[in-house]
């Protein structure tokens, strides 16, 4: 117990070699001793999770849905959890914290899986009369997808968050697990950490809450906003763009400067290159559309073929893990011992019970999709193959790039699993509106599956470092899923009602909007870019074959440039505060500190994110009435402002 006290002295309140990979012989101890029992799952830890997930799930759904943004709930949980636990008093609250954040967070998981995909059948509804949906149709899509999700990835637990450890940075995992352990600061090194990190949360928190509710600056500094930048843009399709947010720069810098560089690279190919071609030697329509336009209709989909291949590389590159899994699997069914007994910090759910649980989830599937969605058992048959397929395979696509970047492209490998499920669907006969129906209800189950793994791996991993019992975060997290399933599926219905995501006024959520767009012509005819889906494919074997990380390269094809440009910065920034000493032990200092801070950048955005979707759920509007040129010049000097503080803070660490 010695040496966990000692290493809670250390930069980030973590072991010393928390974020680095081990030596030969070394363990990695967390910091709640794994020969001790911790108190975990209590009655105030449950309800607490419960309620955290119920609002969590209402405030993303609208948020998602309003500006196609979900928020990572799993941070302001963490520090809400933190600050009830500190003002009830309670003692050694750790391992509880931990299991209210793991359940409050699937509210973020299922809502991305859900309203990417199921409000596209409000928005085809408009075109469409005859397509119906039922709240039943949405619950069971929703908490069918995030049970498969979670039991898929439970085998993969050991690989990612052990085998993998210090070769993944996990930023969004680490921004929790700063929140979490700053709960735990009794001396004054922990105490100074804690410190640090409100500091950092205030100044990220409301910076982005200024930015997001009174607009003072540009919340995206874009060469467009001046005349020069729109001629060049008109001219040449090229433009430059970097959304000015404290997270994102906090996200950057924990990613780090190699995975930051070639997201930003994957972007720069189709923001300075492919659309600028398209642009120039296009047909009259294309030379017509701006460069976001372009973006969205037509460069973006080369970055989903890509996605989809990369995908299909990373599962066979983890072939070896998923038989490893599956073998573990067939053991353990057969009575035969895996090896020692493991300790608590170790212990998963029996596999011979995730076989099981396997099984009556794919049978509630089948059962979901014959009797609820296609009414034809043979067409459910092969829904529901394609359904456990994809899921299955891609389980570990998500976690994998939630690893890296913190970012699940989970929109992205939807609107493959739609496309490849459409296509069968139209050859076995199930097309028109019957047929967009189940394929956005499977999409639904697929989205949001992938979206859980994604998010579970960044549970576990924060459970890993803190010494949490794996077996209890994986049995809590279904209780979570249940609860959060249903408030999205109301809260879904509700806003449909009330706002509508067609017309004027309405909410726009773009990922359903697209789904819609894809879905349309291939259940009612119209064409499909199968050719821009194929050079993505290409484009993600080269990349494997010259050594590049495909999944990261094509996730910033995807994802638009002004998210990409911050992590750049956030990336540089990381390789500048860890390099700007010659003493090695200043340079890791340094570098811990700029940890704890982008952590707090990163916590702040989140949790003040939630008090401006609240503030514009209250009507609140404000009218800004200063011009676009001097919101943009205010952009660049309060962005650099927000640099230099984390370069000058990050730099104070002795």
């Amino acid at each position: 117990m010695k040496e966990t006290e000692e290493n809670l002295t250390t930069g980030t309140g973590l072991p010393e070699n928390a974020f680095r990979e081990l030596g030969a012989d070394e363990q990695y101890t967390p910091v709640m001793h794994p020969a001790h029992d911790q108190a975990e799952v209590t009655p105030y830890s449950v309800i607490t999770g419960i309620v955290m997930a119920i609002i969590f799930s209402a405030a993303a759904a609208y948020l998602g849905l309003k500006v196609g943004q979900v928020f990572e709930a799993a941070i302001p949980i963490a520090i809400i959890a933190v600050g009830l636990s500190n003002a009830l008093g309670k003692k050694s609250p750790l391992g509880q914290n931990v299991i209210i954040q793991s359940i409050g967070a699937c509210s973020g998981v299922i809502v991305a899986g859900a309203i990417f995909t199921l409000p596209a059948l409000f928005i085809l509804q408009a075109t469409y009369p005859d397509i119906t949906v039922k709240f039943y149709q949405i619950f069971l899509s929703s908490l069918l997808g995030g049970i498969l999700g979670i039991l898929f990835f439970i085998p993969f637990r050991r690989y990612f968050v052990k085998d993998m450890h210090g070769k993944y940075p996990f930023p969004e995992a680490t921004a929790t697990t700063q929140v979490l352990i700053s709960g735990e600061a009794k001396g004054s090194s922990e105490g100074g950490q804690a410190k640090t990190l409100i500091v950092a949360s205030l100044i990220g928190g409301i910076y982005d809450y200024i930015v997001a509710t009174f607009g003072w600056w540009a919340e995206n500094v874009t060469s467009t906003a001046s005349g020069w930048g729109q001629a060049i843009a008109e001219k040449t399709k090229v433009v430059l763009s970097c959304n000015t947010g404290a997270a994102l720069l906090g996200l950057g810098y924990i990613v780090g400067l190699k995975y930051a560089f070639v997201i930003f690279a994957g972007s720069i190919f189709v923001w300075w290159i492919v659309i600028p071609l398209m642009g120039t030697y296009g047909s009259e329509a294309l030379t017509a559309m701006s460069p976001d336009q372009i973006f969205k209709d037509y460069a973006r989909m080369i970055g989903i073929g890509g996605i989809a291949m990369a995908g299909v590389i990373g599962i066979i590159k983890s072939w070896g893990i998923i038989r490893q899994a599956v073998g573990l699997a067939g053991r353990e069914l057969k009575g035969k011992s895996t090896g020692a007994k493991e300790i608590r910090w170790q212990m998963d759910i029996s596999m011979k019970h995730i076989v099981f649980f396997i099984v009556i989830a794919l049978v509630a599937v089948l059962l979901f999709f014959w009797f609820g969605v296609i009414h034809t058992l043979w067409q459910a048959l092969v829904a529901w193959a394609v359904v456990t397929i994809i899921a299955f395979l891609f389980t570990t696509v998500a976690a994998n790039a939630i690893a890296i970047v913190g970012s699940n492209p989970v929109s992205g490998m939807t609107l493959m699993t739609l496309i490849i499920a459409s296509a069968i669907f139209v050859a076995i006969g199930l097309n028109g509106t019957s047929g967009i129906v189940a394929s956005m209800v499977i999409g639904g189950v697929v989205c949001t599956a992938l979206s859980m793994a994604g998010g579970f791996v960044t549970d576990l991993k924060i459970g890993y470092w803190l010494g949490s019992t794996p077996k209890k975060q994986e049995s809590w997290k279904f209780l979570g899923t249940l609860v959060s399933a249903a408030t999205v599926g109301g809260v879904i219905m509700i806003l449909n009602q009330v706002y509508g995501f067609t017309g004027e006024n309405a909410l726009v959520a773009p990922q359903a909007n697209a789904m819609a767009k894809v879905i349309e012509p291939l259940m009612m005819g119209g064409d499909t870019p199968w050719i821009l889906y194929m050079v993505g494919a290409i484009l993600a074997c080269i990349l494997n074959w010259l050594g590049v990380p495909a999944l990261a390269f094509c996730l910033g094809m995807f994802i638009p440039l002004s998210l990409n440009t911050p992590m750049l910065v956030g990336g540089a920034i990381a390789y500048f505060v860890s390099n700007s000493s010659n003493d090695q032990k200043v340079n890791d200092a340094r570098r811990d500190r700029g940890t704890l801070l982008s952590s707090g950048l990163i916590a702040g955005g989140a949790l003040f994110g939630v008090f401006a979707a609240i503030t514009r759920f209250a009507g609140f509007e404000y009218v800004n009435p200063l011009s676009e040129g001097l919101t943009q010049i205010l952009g660049c000097v309060a962005y650099l402002l927000l640099i230099g503080y984390l370069i000058w803070d990050s730099k104070r660490a002795k």
